[in-house]
């Protein structure tokens, strides 16, 4: 019995019985475990690609094939599944963040660290929330991507995280442990931070891609979510144009408030008017606003850089005083 005795049509008819009986169902009747690496995709839709040719083995030849008696993978059932006209896609699994960890500790804080059931509302909001705002894009996400078993495991791995537990530790990262001490050091600031994220994943577009072209660590300050948010509200052209025309108005050069440096001095006509905007208050600090000029502060882009470089940004004033200290 080999995977080559599979044919196309049992594969379609495997795919039909999965989606008669539902994932977990059909995992359970035919023994499989959850694909960790490969999902068949069909009709716009994940399938776990090892259970589905096992069971359409049993549907080719009449004999089933146990998880044990093939290997899953790019070297068995990816490529006949390929040969036979399927998609098979590789989806690694998504990290947890520490944005995503700091919303999973919210919960459990107030419940004394220990994790919520996956049926809890809390934890089915917080799934959906993931789901359909992430740093991930959907192409990124396989089929257990932040569900409310998965928001369960990780409240586990932060859990047994805590210095006071004494069973036996999941396998989770080091972030988890990271960012629960925070919390047992800071809870009120981590609360105020955790309550500004979600804020910030509603405020955002369902999968919409975030580059960032200023800062290199994604993780800076706040965390991915609202560094991101805060990096929006800086480049939003109405504003930026706004601060530059009240700047002018006052009769002062449109120069970096930290270093003085002056675009127009150095490049002549070309750098007339550039240069970047800062907001002075980060997200988690002054929560979802309205934003005014006096917010913001026109900054050259090297000490726009200095100042999102550290895990805790540096005020204007901070980045002013250690310029001006080596000069």
């Amino acid at each position: 019995m080999t995977l080559a005795d599979i044919t196309a049509p049992a594969v379609h008819s495997a795919i039909a019985e999965f989606d008669r009986l539902g994932r977990d169902e059909f995992l359970r009747m035919t023994g499989f475990a959850r694909s960790r690496l490969y999902y068949l995709e069909h009709g716009g839709r994940l399938y776990d690609s090892k259970a589905v040719v096992g069971h359409a083995h049993q549907i080719s030849t009449g004999s089933a094939l146990a998880a044990g008696n093939f290997s899953g993978g790019e070297r068995t059932v990816l490529p006949r599944l390929e040969a036979l006209g399927f998609t098979v896609r590789y989806i690694p699994r998504q990290d947890w963040t520490r944005d995503e960890i700091i919303l999973a500790s919210a919960l459990i804080e107030p419940n004394g660290w220990r994790p919520l059931d996956r049926i809890h509302p809390e934890v089915i909001e917080l799934s959906k929330l993931l789901q359909g705002r992430s740093l991930y894009l959907l192409d990124q996400r396989g089929p257990d991507f932040r569900t409310p078993s998965s928001v369960h495991r990780k409240m586990a791995d932060i859990a047994t995280s805590h210095p006071e537990y004494t069973g036996r530790a999941t396998n989770g990262n080091r972030i988890d442990r990271q960012v629960l001490l925070d919390f047992l050091d800071q809870p009120a600031e981590m609360h105020a931070r955790a309550r500004a994220i979600r804020a910030a994943l509603w405020a955002e577009d369902p999968g919409e891609p975030l580059p960032d072209a200023d800062v290199d660590d994604p993780t800076a300050n706040e965390g991915g979510v609202l560094l991101r948010q805060h990096l929006r509200r800086e480049r939003d052209p109405r504003m930026r144009k706004a601060k530059i025309a009240q700047i002018k108005r006052a009769g002062l050069a449109v120069a970096c408030e930290v270093c003085d440096f002056d675009f127009s001095k150095t490049y002549g006509p070309h750098g007339a008017d550039y240069i970047e905007c800062h907001h002075r208050t980060p997200l988690h600090v002054s929560g979802p606003t309205k934003t005014r000029l006096q917010d913001l502060a026109l900054l050259c882009s090297n000490c726009h850089r200095m100042i999102h470089r550290a895990k805790s940004w540096l005020t204007v004033d901070e980045l002013h005083g250690i310029v001006a200290a080596r000069r």
